[in-house]
Parts: C-alpha cells; sequence; structure tokens
C-alpha cells in the first residue's frame, strides 16, 4: 500500500519552462500546522464619513443591537468590534485623508503611517512589502482628495493602483520570456543610474551648508529606498509568481474603473476585495491600504439609485431624504464589506482561518456633518492575533484614531516603542 501523499505549501510543479505554485491541498496540512500563519494588516478609508445617525448602535457589549447600516455585518458577530468616542485631531474637513494614518493635517511634514511599520518587519518576506489600492491611481498629493493614506519613512505619499487587471496581473500574471530580458536589462540600467547619482551627490555634499545637507541626506534617503526596492525586485525576479487557483479567472481579464460608461460598482469592488484575499492568501502580501471612498467627488454610482453625489447628501440639511439616500449609500459598502469578510473567513488557514489572521480597520476623516469627533469606526479579525472582540465599545474617553492603528500594529507583533503619534495607547478593551 503506498503511503499517502505529503507535499510542503511552497512546492513548485515546474515543467517545459513553466513553474506554477499549488493551491492548499489537504495533504499539506501538517506542514501548515508546523508554521505559524503570517499576521495581515489592513488599513480601510471611507471617504466624507457616514450617516452617523444610523451607523452608531445604541446600547454596547457583544450582544448590541446592529444599526441599519451595520446590519449586514450580522453574520460576522464575534469576529467585528465597533468602536464610538473616536476622534481624528485635524479631521472634520476633506483633506482628511492626510492625517487619517499619521494624525498630521495637511501642509505638515507627514510621518511614516501604520501599514508601512507594519510592512517593515512583515513585508520583508513577501514579493510586494505592501499594497497601495484606492479607486483613484496615483496619489493626488496636494489636492484635497488624496487617493492614498500610506506614508513611507521620508513622509513621502505612495502610489495607489486602482485597476483590478492590473492588481490581478502585478500578482500573479507570469512574465514572458521578452518581459524577463527587458526587466534584466532596467535592473541593471536603474542600478548604473543609482550608483553615479550617489557618487556626483557625494561629492557636491562636502561644499553645501547645513540646510543643504540635510536636504541632500533627505534626498539620500529616498535614494537607499530606491536602492533597497531595487535588490527586492531582482531577489524576486526569477521566483514564480503563485497560482492562486481562481474558477473563473476571466473576472480579471479587463480594466475596470469607474471612467468607463459600463461601470459597475458592485463588480468592481468584489474585485478589489477578492484581490485583497488572494494577495493575503498566496502570501504575496500582508500589509494593504484601501481608499475604498474618495473626498469631494464620487462615492455613489447609477445603481444605487439615489439622486445625489455622496459629497452632496452629506450636505444633508437635515432632510430627510438626504439622510435616507445616505444610509441606503452606507448600506451598500457595508454589504461589500460583509462580502470581503465572508472571502477571508472562508479560506482555512492554521489553526483557524485567514481572517483570524487577519486585522483589519476602518474608518473616515470625518463623521456626519463634517464632525470630526464622532468617526465610523469598526475592526474585524484579528482572534489569533489577541484581538477580543467586544461588539460595541463606546470608549470611556474621546480616543484618537491613532489608537486603533497602535492597537492593530500590536497585534501584528510590531513594536510601537513609547509613543505612536498621539494615541495614549493601544486600546485595551480589544486586547
Amino acid at each position: 500500500m503506498s503511503r499517502p501523499l505529503k507535499l510542503s505549501r511552497r512546492t513548485i510543479l515546474r515543467g517545459a519552462g513553466v513553474a506554477m505554485g499549488l493551491p492548499m491541498l489537504e495533504c499539506m496540512a501538517d506542514d501548515q500546522a508546523a508554521e505559524t500563519p503570517p499576521s495581515r494588516f489592513g488599513m480601510f478609508y471611507f471617504g466624507t464619513g457616514m450617516n452617523m445617525r444610523q451607523f452608531e448602535p445604541e446600547d454596547e457589549g457583544p450582544d448590541f443591537k446592529l444599526s441599519r447600516i451595520l446590519q449586514p455585518l450580522e453574520r460576522h458577530r464575534g469576529q467585528f468590534t465597533v468602536l464610538s468616542n473616536v476622534f481624528l485631531n485635524h479631521g472634520g474637513g476633506h483633506d482628511g485623508a492626510y492625517p487619517f494614518a499619521t494624525s498630521i493635517a495637511r501642509g505638515e511634514k507627514q510621518q511614516i503611517s501604520p501599514d508601512q511599520i507594519v510592512a517593515q518587519q512583515h513585508g520583508k518576506a513577501t514579493r510586494y512589502p505592501s499594497l497601495q489600492l484606492s479607486v483613484e491611481r496615483g496619489t493626488a498629493f496636494g489636492s484635497q482628495a488624496l487617493a492614498t493614506t500610506s506614508w513611507n519613512e521620508q513622509g513621502i505619499p505612495l502610489a495607489a493602483e486602482n485597476d483590478p487587471k492590473v492588481l490581478f496581473d502585478r500578482l500573479f500574471r507570469p512574465d514572458s520570456e521578452q518581459q524577463k530580458v527587458n526587466r534584466a536589462h532596467e535592473f541593471r540600467q536603474r542600478g548604473s543610474v543609482l550608483d553615479l547619482v550617489m557618487e556626483q551627490a557625494g561629492g557636491m555634499q562636502k561644499r553645501m551648508s547645513q540646510v543643504d545637507r540635510q536636504q541632500l541626506d533627505q534626498y539620500f534617503n529616498s535614494v537607499r529606498e530606491m536602492e533597497r526596492q531595487l535588490d527586492r525586485d531582482v531577489a524576486w525576479s526569477d521566483r514564480p509568481k503563485p497560482d492562486p487557483d481562481l474558477k473563473d479567472p476571466k473576472r480579471f481579464e479587463k480594466s475596470i474603473t469607474d471612467k468607463q460608461p459600463d461601470f459597475r460598482y458592485d463588480t468592481y469592488a468584489k474585485l478589489m476585495y477578492d484581490l485583497i484575499a488572494l494577495a493575503f492568501q498566496t502570501d504575496s502580501s500582508r500589509v494593504v491600504s484601501y481608499v475604498v471612498r474618495r473626498e469631494l467627488s464620487g462615492g455613489v454610482y447609477p445603481e444605487f439609485g439615489v439622486s445625489k453625489g455622496y459629497h452632496s447628501l452629506s450636505h444633508h440639511g437635515n432632510d430627510p431624504r438626504n439622510l435616507e439616500e445616505l444610509a441606503k449609500v452606507d448600506t451598500i459598502y457595508m454589504k461589500h464589506w460583509a462580502y470581503f469578510l465572508d472571502r477571508l473567513r472562508s479560506i482555512r488557514e492554521g489553526d483557524g482561518t485567514l481572517l483570524d489572521h487577519t486585522v483589519l480597520g476602518f474608518s473616515s476623516g470625518m463623521g456626519i456633518g463634517h464632525s470630526k469627533n464622532r468617526l465610523p469606526t469598526v475592526l474585524s479579525g484579528g482572534e489569533r492575533l489577541g484581538v477580543r472582540h467586544r461588539g460595541h465599545v463606546r470608549l470611556s474617553t474621546p480616543t484618537p484614531l491613532s489608537s486603533l492603528w497602535q492597537t492593530m500594529v500590536h497585534c501584528c507583533g510590531v513594536p510601537t516603542g513609547d509613543a505612536f503619534q498621539d494615541s495614549p495607547g493601544v486600546i485595551d478593551d480589544l486586547v
């Protein structure tokens, strides 16, 4: 009698110039159990707040009654916590995406965002240290409606991607032989350019004032970061991308952005959440930030069946119709969030599910009526990372949003030091 087959999680099938990763199989169970699943971190921004009158629950505790907007999350009760009494010191305006992750106002020198703090530790083992997603490509830096909430060590915004096809190709589409040749040439060219830049800049530094030297030192830091990314690109260039084992890979063969006439948000939202789940599942990345809804523009789509844009609805003037449509739109977004949690919970991993090993936080730069003191804030997942869900927690004192980020970073096993933004510490009720 033949012995049962046992495979490593990292088994690669090779043949005729093709290399493919495998999905999780039962014969990998022992291998999986021997490894501690990695921690994952997700930070999500819902621009322009929400209708807090129909978002915030009235009662507290694990058995709280879900509000209208949160009702789609009922099937995930026990795997998320709603936090009330959360504020953002520089929030309340349409430039709230700037301080969202760092507590630093627009126009001031930014600092590293919590997702990048986690990426510094957990991103070393993955092809992509972090992924930045958004409904708008790029950064939109300088405008009110920032398209990213991720900032590197130098306080520079990290550009986001908005097209599911581009993301899928980057994560999973194998490179052609010509692409490999072109990439190898680009690596060599970029490397030589960086060497030249560093040599020239180093020679100029000796003749500069102290202020200029400080400027140049900041520039050096950016160059070093480029070098680190170059080294990572080279190291990963010959490793095959994972096979996500999709039932319908054609879903990702067409570019989808809200600039297209046949755009449907329901399709788009599910594709984006599916890609995050796949990136986590295949360990392509362990850190994600996602601007789900930008400030000022967009936020509603024809299939929503509402009369105005989200920004216009947020200036409700206590009009019942505006408030009703605002709650309707927010509920649609929560249905998609519930879909995302479904996906993560359906994937078995280690002693639990992918959701259990992933900590996710969403909030906004404002609440309702452009308030900075009543933010729609939810923590999801992370049970195997030490998160203790409490249903609805009305914090006893006003608590900065940075305390949520510090709590999530802490649950990912990353030290935060004595001071973390304007946070007084982790939220003890959650750990």
